[in-house]
């Protein structure tokens, strides 16, 4: 059995080393995606206010960007309270599936650019890449069986190489080529596998996710494109916000879902204080009927069930920033980690083949 897990463990790493490569690649890259915005693109990302300025109404600010662009409908506002990045808009180009993104000067109402659709800016563009190869619902699914088989490569790695600990700091230098390559490679992968599990099981899980989404969305009538505002024209966002924040202690809103379907409401998700340190920052959520603006449901994440704490966690698991730069330059790290065992493993095949066809007298040097 150990050596049929050996065959599928090489054998799967090899048919899928490519597509790997460009997730682990990529997603390391991401890790940093906000602080790359920032230097890539400082007018849109930055804003430099005084520590007493107060936010533009949300109602203000949304007027002002259907105004100077009266094709769209907003999908969703990303909002910030930091006197320092700035809030970002989503728009849904209508009679289309089209999303776009403008920044927003929420201290001023200033809109910093102009729409562009998700894809557009490098670090979205390889965000896209990441999460779905640029292929859309095709990709999701392709990223999620990929994911799978990261999963499935770890575990059958630590299985293969359980007895690791004995030696997990030994590098035979001096050794033939193929023992130092395998030394690398089980020392990589073992250390790095218990991470790279946990990035592969959340990410496998908001792919499945995303693709039941879609096929829920696209069944029955399949999906109606939004072309006008689903919510009644009296509801005041800033008074909503204001209401979510007061609702929930300690509430502080970071992300507003409008309603772009027919069967969803107004939604606030954010972070309230907390000591778990996996708590995400749009854990806790408080929901408004879409006609009326009366209050239809909450959840704080300190009194949700074990179930919604565990699948809250994968985001800061995922990305890696539970524990502040420390743990994410780990994880950017560690998400490398597939290239050293993508060399490894390849030149580890390559010599095994090259010594399996020699005769049996020249094999011990290689």
């Amino acid at each position: 059995m150990r050596k049929k897990l050996f065959k599928w463990h090489s054998y799967t790493a090899l048919i899928t080393l490519l597509p790997l490569l460009i997730i682990s690649i990529t997603g390391s890259i991401l890790v940093f995606k906000v602080e790359l915005d920032s230097l890539l693109r400082p007018a849109h990302m930055l804003v430099n206010a005084t520590p007493d300025a107060a936010r533009v109404s949300l109602d203000t600010m949304m007027g002002t960007v259907l105004k100077k662009n009266t094709e769209f409908e907003l999908g969703g506002w990303e909002l910030f309270d930091n006197q320092s990045r700035s809030d970002a808009a989503y728009l849904i180009k209508r009679g289309t599936q089209d999303w776009y993104k403008v920044y927003i000067n929420q201290y001023t109402g200033e809109t910093l650019s102009q729409p562009r659709i998700m894809g557009h800016y490098l670090t979205d563009w390889l965000l896209e890449l990441h999460y779905t190869f640029l292929l859309h619902i095709t990709g999701t699914s392709f990223g999620f069986v990929l994911a799978l088989v990261m999963v499935f490569l770890g575990v059958s790695g630590i299985i293969l190489y359980r007895r690791f600990w004995a030696k997990l700091f030994t590098l035979r230098l001096t050794a033939a080529k193929r023992i130092l390559f395998s030394d690398i490679h089980k020392f990589t992968g073992i250390t790095s596998s218990p991470m790279l599990i946990i990035i592969a099981a959340t990410g496998a899980y908001w792919n499945i996710a995303s693709i039941l989404h879609e096929v829920d969305e696209h069944s029955g009538d399949g999906h109606v494109f939004i072309e006008q505002p689903l919510h009644a024209a009296q509801i005041s966002f800033e008074a909503l916000k204001s209401q979510a924040e007061t609702h929930i202690p300690s509430f502080k809103a970071g992300y507003l879902a409008m309603p772009h379907e027919a069967d969803l409401d107004i939604v606030f998700y954010g972070d309230v204080d907390t000591s778990n340190p996996l708590h995400s920052e749009y854990a806790s959520t408080v929901g408004f009927d879409k006609l009326t603006g009366k209050l239809i449901y909450s959840q704080d994440i300190r009194e949700a069930d074990m179930l919604m704490v565990f699948l809250d966690s994968f985001r800061k698991l995922h990305f890696g920033y539970f524990g502040g730069m420390l743990t994410r330059i780990l994880w950017c790290i560690v998400g490398l980690m597939p290239l050293i065992l993508a060399l490894t493993g390849t030149c580890m095949y390559i010599l095994r083949k090259k010594r399996a066809a020699l005769p049996q007298r020249q094999t011990a040097t290689i």
